[in-house]
């Protein structure tokens, strides 16, 4: 029938990205496949992602724009993900964008005149947009751990993420007016809806001031502060495996829910959940929960299955 046909074909595609080694390997490995990404299996469904140019500041070039993108639609579809963790390497989590890599690719742009030069200028930042844009759209619910600096596209990533957790030395700094330009690839569509003061954002955006760790905590940018980065990478590792141990099929659906309902009315949003529980609530999933509940026993301890 269609809907073995279809299994059939996820699972020959998802063996072949395991034959390329193009998904991420088993608890406590790493893969070698990306130059700007480190991405490891610490546990037991959680994922760790990490900016990997700390000699350069985890500066963002061209590669990281499609590395991310493939690797977090890979993440998407690998069942043996639950959750993602997101960090920097080094001593600071990201500067944002290599201005100097940026600059290259934009003298690069061909066109004959000025309508072909902005339409592929355009193409350009829709490909800077989506690389943040796919965390959104990946399923799993991922936790940005700042410690350090955070500027720039760094700002438009973690508001990307579900979760963000900083260090007591972090700072945040929404950079790009003071390089003459407005930021485009999200931190001005989702920064207002992450700490609901339109007025802060605008002077955050407008006067490039940085924001420390105890004001991002006050104003809800991150809803966790460690004294440093090994208790923050402790801590963001246990929230991850609370989420782990939860029914992939209420976390996905969670997290699918909360970002379509930023995006819509409570009437559209509540009809949205209705069609998409009328399904979902037909899961084992329920009844194990339930099942553990009368029990006394930990959802950490029922055996759900991946997905």
């Amino acid at each position: 029938n269609l809907h073995n046909h279809l299994g059939l074909i996820f699972n020959q595609s998802f063996n072949n990205l395991i034959r390329t080694g193009s998904v991420m390997s088993s608890a406590g490995g790493s893969t070698t496949r990306f130059t700007t990404l480190s991405v490891t299996r610490p546990a037991d469904g959680i994922t760790h992602v990490e900016l990997n140019r700390p000699d350069k500041s985890n500066a963002m070039i061209r590669a990281f724009w499609s590395e991310m993108v493939d690797c977090f639609n890979q993440i998407a579809v690998d069942p043996r993900c639950r959750v993602v963790i997101f960090s920097g390497a080094g001593k600071l989590f990201s500067t944002g964008i290599d201005l100097m890599d940026l600059t290259s690719d934009i003298r690069q742009l061909a066109g004959d005149d000025v309508a072909r030069v902005s339409w592929n200028l355009r193409r350009f930042i829709t490909m800077g947009q989506e690389t943040f844009s796919v965390i959104e759209k990946c399923p799993k619910p991922v936790i940005a751990a700042v410690h350090g600096a955070c500027i720039g596209e760094g700002v438009d990533l973690i508001t990307a993420c579900d979760i963000r957790l900083c260090t007591q030395d972090a700072w945040f700094q929404v950079k790009e007016v003071d390089i003459g330009l407005a930021a485009d690839v999200g931190t001005l569509q989702r920064l207002p809806r992450v700490i609901g003061s339109r007025s802060l954002v605008s002077e955050l955006a407008l006067t490039a001031r940085k924001m420390f760790s105890d004001e991002a905590k006050s104003c809800g940018l991150v809803s966790k502060v460690f004294a440093d980065k090994e208790a923050m990478m402790a801590g963001a590792l246990e929230m991850a495996s609370e989420i782990a141990g939860r029914s992939p099929v209420a976390v996905q659906g969670t997290k699918i829910n909360l970002i379509y309902s930023r995006d819509h009315s409570v009437p559209d949003s509540l009809d949205y959940m209705a069609t998409w529980n009328m399904s979902m609530l037909q899961t084992h999933d329920v009844l194990k929960s339930a099942q553990a509940a009368m029990e006394k026993k930990s959802p950490a301890d029922v055996p759900f299955s991946n997905m």
